[in-house]
């Protein structure tokens, strides 16, 4: 099942942000479940947030997942959205 996670940064959060970038990615790696991601962008064009689709079991499991982003565990967001999604073009 494809869920969206939507994660919007807390105001300030870009060094937040800078310093667990690394340990982020390598759990996107490690996990093997993220079908694609990337940084949301504020105004300025700054890294802001994340959309990222997991290919996971269940809601549970995705829920697990953001809990256990290293981006999650640092404090960045200030509110996750886990949302069901249906891929239609791409």
């Amino acid at each position: 099942m494809l869920i969206a996670l939507i994660c919007t940064d807390k105001k300030g959060g870009l060094d937040t942000r800078k310093a667990n970038r690394d340990a982020h990615l390598g759990y996107i790696a490690e996990t093997d479940v993220v079908a694609m991601a990337g940084p949301l962008l504020d105004e300025a064009g700054e890294m802001a947030g994340s959309l990222v689709i997991l290919d996971v079991a269940d809601a549970s499991a995705a829920q697990s997942w953001a809990d256990n982003d290293p981006y999650a565990k640092a404090g960045l967001f200030s509110d996750v959205r886990i949302q069901p999604w249906k891929k239609v073009i791409g």
